[in-house]
């Protein structure tokens, strides 16, 4: 049986491989606490292993954290210089390949999908040949690892150290903000586990008029948006904004139709994720992978469209759901 945590010392042997390409790369004048950065990140996918089997104290976890969100906020990470083609030649190979660039990015998708329909009813032997319940994370990692076989033979290209350096440059453009939405995810459990979204529920119950369901969606609504801006991930507001008032009050009190408060709702969590810095994987980590000199352009060309979205899923819900 193929486990999903195969995968995960993967990517941790990834992460670690391109920490020890960083701690040689002397164009980065901060290599050490890149390498470090990137290393203890790698080493936290195999000690979590121990962890979860409760073979090792977690405390180390939470100290490598720790010792990441100096590194990261100290400015302790840098940039090396890539080795990699120039512009020029770039151009050229993708006038060349044309359409057949899209090829590895789509075979990903497909075997994910394949996996998740089909091979999670292979048997061998009366074993699952996939983990169960892990059938879609490991049809994603086989669907990587093909994807990056199908771009090897498209781009003809046979080193594999190629990607990895390729990974790396990548890697280092968007630096640790590439780690903010998965710790961000994990204060939204935090606060749903301290009581937050209680204790909002209990100020919004007071605050609110009886009976005015139009307020309490605004309000819904709205707190998403700016819990989303807050915490920089709509999934991690969901719970407490949920539990505060989209569940209580809108759903229990007032009867509203469950799946348009809560579908519609989150939807009003993404319009924040379109205004704040926090949501780093969608704003400032593209805008760093473009080298934009604005890199706060995405979020002022997306205001306009999440306060329209915000407006719009307000009226949603005050007419479909009630």
């Amino acid at each position: 049986m193929i486990k999903a945590e195969w995968f995960y010392w993967l990517v941790g042997a990834v992460f670690l491989a391109m920490a020890a390409q960083m701690a040689v790369d002397r164009s980065n004048p901060k290599r050490l606490g890149s390498a470090a950065f990137w290393g203890l990140l790698g080493g936290c996918f195999f000690y979590s292993s121990w962890v979860v089997e409760k073979k090792a104290p977690a405390e180390p976890l939470g100290v490598a954290v720790l010792a990441m969100v100096c590194l990261g906020g100290f400015q302790l990470t840098g940039r090396g210089v890539p080795n990699t083609t120039t512009p020029e030649q770039r151009t050229a190979t993708a006038a060349r390949l044309g359409s057949k660039l899209f090829v590895p990015a789509l075979t990903i998708p497909l075997v994910a999908v394949v996996c998740a329909s089909a091979v999670k009813h292979w048997h061998i032997g009366g074993e699952p040949v996939l983990e169960e319940g892990s059938e879609t994370i490991l049809g994603l990692g086989f669907g990587a690892i093909a994807g990056l076989l199908v771009a090897m033979v498209v781009v003809r290209e046979r080193r594999p150290s190629v990607p990895l350096h390729a990974g790396r440059s990548l890697l280092e453009s968007m630096g640790w903000a590439l780690l903010l939405p998965q710790l961000l995810a994990v204060l939204g459990s935090i606060f749903q586990v301290a009581g937050v979204g209680t204790q909002v529920g209990k100020i919004t119950e007071q605050l609110l008029p009886d009976g005015q369901k139009y307020i309490a969606v605004a309000v819904y609504c709205v707190g998403m948006a700016l819990f989303t801006i807050i915490m920089g991930n709509a999934f991690a507001a969901f719970p407490v904004m949920t539990a505060a008032i989209g569940w209580p009050v809108l759903i229990q009190q007032m009867h509203g139709d469950p799946p348009v408060v809560l579908a519609v709702g989150m939807l009003a969590g993404f319009c924040g994720t379109l205004v704040t810095p926090m949501a780093a994987n969608f704003n400032l980590v593209p805008a760093a992978l473009l080298e934009l000199k604005d890199q706060y352009g995405p979020i002022k060309a997306q205001i306009p469209t999440a306060g329209a979205l915000l407006v719009c899923n307000i009226a949603i819900i005050s007419l479909f759901a009630f």
